[in-house]
């Protein structure tokens, strides 16, 4: 029968006696089972309500804290810019402090040596005449000493020893007479010394090396001798026929291309004409060698550059020569003239001038 359709209708129905609901076996534990669901559901519920409230709190404190980052990630990229600007103030101000010291350096450095003159005015001042006299005849003697020293020479020592010795002279201070006699024994003592004469020597030295290239060889082609020449010319002048004249042209050229002569030294006659200019350049290098060291106060060398340069010169250039016979004496004097004396110290009146310094 389909849904559509009415239902049949009974008639007088007989009344039914309602049964009491027979209770199930499944619908009992259903009723008894109920309220522990409902318990877990309920208990579930606040589970996750108490779940998503956490998360909100949750996402809320992870809200604060990244807005927290946030400001201190720019309160940190602020503090970073101050700092790069307050370095760079610091490093400004560290170049004007070092400006600063340095001109402060400066200025106390002039001023400690305005206070050295200072002080050494006022001793200058406190000095008595007396004490400056000495003072300064003791600067000059010794600035003397160390000109004669490096010239070799004693005429400033002399010069300056004679100028303390009239300065005190005109004081007429009888405590000072020590101190003259002192200065006349370092006279006596620097004039009896045999001191070489170097600016000569020098002079002589350069002058021989300027002669060097004028110097003739030993195995040099000359010209005819002065004999032959004196022969020449005392024969009388006369007219002679042109061959005559061409043969005594021929007969001296002949004559001019041989020489006889002695050498006694083989060494001489196997120089060959392309070392004639290494031969004299040696020998100038010899000569400047000596006067080198005699500027250098080594006068063992010097006479020793001289003896070898004077060895070279009669091995290798004619002894016959006038000019090598020159230059030969002029090397040996200038060997006696070396030698190795030392300049006389004038310690005595130093000392003598140091004594009447110190008794004042």
């Amino acid at each position: 029968m389909s849904a559509a359709e009415p239902a049949p209708e009974i008639d007088n129905p007989a009344p039914v006696t309602p049964l009491a609901p027979q209770p199930l076996q499944g619908q009992d534990s259903s009723q008894r089972r109920s309220p522990i669901s409902r318990f877990a559901f309920a208990l579930l519920l606040v589970l996750t309500l108490a779940a998503l409230g956490a998360s909100v709190l949750l996402w809320q404190k992870l809200s604060g804290i990244q807005e927290q980052l946030a400001r201190q990630s720019a309160d940190a990229g602020s503090n970073a810019v101050e700092a790069r600007a307050m370095a760079r103030q610091a490093q400004d101000l560290a170049r004007d402090v070092a400006g600063r010291q340095a001109i402060t350096d400066t200025r106390l450095s002039e001023v400690a040596l305005q206070r050295t003159q200072l002080e050494e005015l006022m001793q200058s001042l406190s000095r008595s005449r007396d004490e400056n006299m000495l003072v300064d005849i003791d600067a000059g003697l010794r600035l003397a000493q160390q000109q004669a020293q490096l010239t070799l020479s004693a005429e400033p020592l002399l010069s300056a020893l004679r100028t303390a010795d009239q300065r005190l002279s005109r004081a007429g201070e009888p405590r000072l007479v020590r101190v003259r006699s002192a200065i006349a024994r370092d006279i006596e003592r620097v004039k009896s010394a045999a001191i070489t004469d170097a600016p000569g020597v020098l002079l002589r030295l350069d002058e021989v090396a300027r002669q060097v290239d004028d110097l003739t060889l030993a195995n040099a082609v000359g010209p005819a001798s002065p004999a032959s020449a004196r022969r020449a010319d005392t024969v009388p002048a006369r007219p002679q026929p042109w061959w005559r004249k061409w043969l005594a042209s021929v007969q001296e050229e002949a004559r001019s291309l041989v020489r006889v002569s002695r050498i006694d030294q083989p060494e001489a006659v196997l120089l060959a004409p392309d070392q004639a200019f290494f031969l004299r350049e040696n020998l100038k290098l010899r000569l400047m060698n000596a006067r080198l060291a005699l500027l250098a106060r080594q006068t063992d060398a010097a006479r020793a550059d001289l003896a070898t340069a004077a060895a070279a010169l009669t091995r290798y250039f004619d002894p016959g020569s006038r000019r090598t016979q020159t230059l030969a004496t002029s090397l040996q004097q200038m060997q006696l003239q070396l030698r190795s004396v030392d300049l006389p110290r004038i310690d005595e009146t130093l000392a003598a001038l140091a004594a009447a310094g110190a008794s004042r």
